[in-house]
């Protein structure tokens, strides 16, 4: 694998750690986009999550802004903006402001997630979002974000932001028969291929992306050993496997490894399978797992989700993953 066939790009999701103000997680996450930035990473990326005491991001247009004023150079989008909780004229005009304020810099990432528990739905307004629902909406957008809408999305520009499509299941088929992008992860990477393969095998081509393409989302941990990679993944895969097992998705809390070894079973299993579904090492493991997952999606870039308890520890392997995309 070589740095000119792999580009790879960071998503943040602001997450909220014990002992620390939820806030912070947002001022964390500006740091962190101007060190990527002195690192070279390409693009960041921020999160839409609502009502979640683990993740401080509810309403990426504004973190956006705030990391886009505070760099420079560095891409900057939303991974994602969730299609059922906003008005798709809402979302153009937000993405066309950012624009225009940091003119090449915008990337939309536009995805189709309800809110994390039946509560939040309710609150958000929206108990149910179907695939045409999503290419409605997707359509939509894009609509307005180039000048061919029912009203004007203000401001208008001849140069819009892209569109790419978080994409799992029938977002794949939506994405390819509106020309678009696509961001994927979970399973599908390290599983059955046949829905890229039918993505690109149904692509149609547009004028901003004639080809089809596919980013691969997923964590990345990368030390000086395997054993302390897996660890520093600990905290965030068993925030999540608790979040299955318990319903409650809390921040980020110092785990060591003999501490998960002791917890219950149903949460050691959940733990493993999401450790399965990350890539950690050295880095010469990390740059051969990527470089095996690329071959195998036909990627055209890595955005690696890199969460951990440790702020320094997190330093390091964003700087050890910026290694392999020099």
């Amino acid at each position: 694998m070589t740095s000119e066939l792999l580009p790879i790009s960071m998503l943040d999701r602001s997450r909220t750690r014990v002992g620390e103000e939820p806030g912070y997680a947002l001022a964390a996450t500006v740091r962190r986009a101007q060190r990527a930035e002195a690192l070279g990473f390409h693009r960041i990326w921020v999160a839409e999550h609502h009502s979640v005491p683990g993740i401080a991001s509810g309403h990426p247009p504004t973190l956006m802004a705030a990391v886009a004023a505070a760099t420079r150079s560095i891409r900057v989008g939303s991974g994602g903006v969730m299609l059922p909780n906003h008005r798709p004229l809402q979302v153009a005009e937000q993405a066309l402001m950012l624009e225009a304020l940091f003119p090449g810099r915008i990337d939309v990432g536009l995805g189709r997630s309800l809110g994390f528990t039946k509560p939040v739905r309710t609150a958000l307004g929206v108990e149910g979002y179907s695939p045409e629902d999503f290419a409605r909406d997707l359509t939509a957008v894009h609509a307005f974000l180039h000048g061919t809408g029912p009203v004007t999305a203000m401001p208008p520009l001849p140069a819009p932001p892209g569109i790419h499509v978080l994409a799992t299941g029938a977002g794949l088929g939506v994405a390819a028969g509106l020309g678009l992008p696509v961001v994927v992860g979970g399973p599908v990477l390290f599983g059955d291929l046949r829905a890229l393969a039918e993505y690109r095998s149904t692509y149609r081509p547009s004028p901003a992306w004639p080809q089809p393409r596919v980013t691969i989302s997923l964590e990345v941990m990368i030390a000086g050993t395997a054993e302390r990679a897996r660890e520093l993944l600990l905290p965030e895969a068993v925030a999540l496997a608790e979040s299955r097992t318990t319903g409650s998705f809390g921040p980020l809390r110092a785990v060591r490894t003999a501490e998960a070894d002791a917890l219950p079973e149903r949460v050691r299993s959940a733990v493993g399978r999401q450790l399965a579904q990350a890539v950690h090492g050295t880095p010469a493991q990390v740059r051969a797992e990527l470089g095996e997952l690329v071959r195998r999606t036909g990627a055209a870039e890595v955005l690696a989700s890199t969460s951990t308890f440790d702020h320094d520890a997190l330093a390091a392997a964003d700087a050890a993953l910026a290694e392999l995309a020099a």
